[in-house]
């Protein structure tokens, strides 16, 4: 489980116990809800929550980077992934990945015309 997983988990069961709290016992606990609702918000923003701090300390790993884990299996941020599944950027010449980054993330997508490698789902 990596952090981002634990954070979702995390408000996830908070939101439907203070939602349960909420029906059994007093409405207050839809304090709860809301706080969880706005933390979620700010942290769209700012890529930041205190539990993502917690989860860090707990030993929980950031994430499979941006690729799912491996070169190869998918691009993010115009790049593609070295060794440890982390993003390239696609300008790091030296960053390990294998890949040609002048050829692989050219702003002309690949058609059958241009890249007879790449197979096109019709």
């Amino acid at each position: 489980m990596t952090v981002e997983r634990a954070l979702r988990l995390m408000a996830g069961i908070v939101i439907l116990l203070s939602l349960t709290l909420a029906h059994y016992f007093s409405h207050y606990w839809l304090l709860l809800t809301a706080l969880v609702g706005l933390n979620l918000l700010q942290s769209a923003f700012t890529n930041w929550c205190p539990s993502m701090s917690i989860f860090r300390a707990l030993g929980l790993p950031e994430g499979e980077g941006c690729c799912g884990g491996g070169c190869g299996e998918g691009e993010c941020c115009g790049g593609c992934c070295d060794e440890d599944g982390e993003c390239c950027g696609g300008e790091d010449e030296g960053c390990g990945c294998g890949h040609d980054h002048a050829e692989a993330h050219s702003a002309e997508p690949a058609t059958e015309t241009n890249n007879p490698d790449q197979i096109n789902p019709k």
